[in-house]
């Protein structure tokens, strides 16, 4: 019995330090997350340019081209992504 008062209370005194630490490391996630959804974003532009490139060259529709690259970049949106995980 007293063993489970000592555990209780060490879980308790813990709870600070474990609130002071995720505190700290807010900040260093949400730069890190910023970071790779940017560079995510910046290789899904850059992929969408090949594949607007590629289809124009193909022959296709310029509008018909729009729509597709439009509905492949809507994909690679992290921030809807995201969302959809709620």
């Amino acid at each position: 019995m007293t063993e489970e008062r000592t555990m209780t209370k060490h879980a308790e005194g813990d709870l600070p330090r474990l609130v002071g630490s995720l505190i700290l490391l807010l900040p260093r996630l949400t730069l890190r997350f910023g970071w790779q959804a940017f560079w995510f974003k910046h290789k899904a532009y850059k992929a969408a340019r090949i594949f607007r490139r590629e289809l124009s060259q193909q022959g296709m529709d310029t509008t018909i081209t729009q729509r597709l690259t439009d509905s492949y970049l809507e994909g690679s949106d992290p921030f809807k992504l995201l969302r959809a995980l709620r």
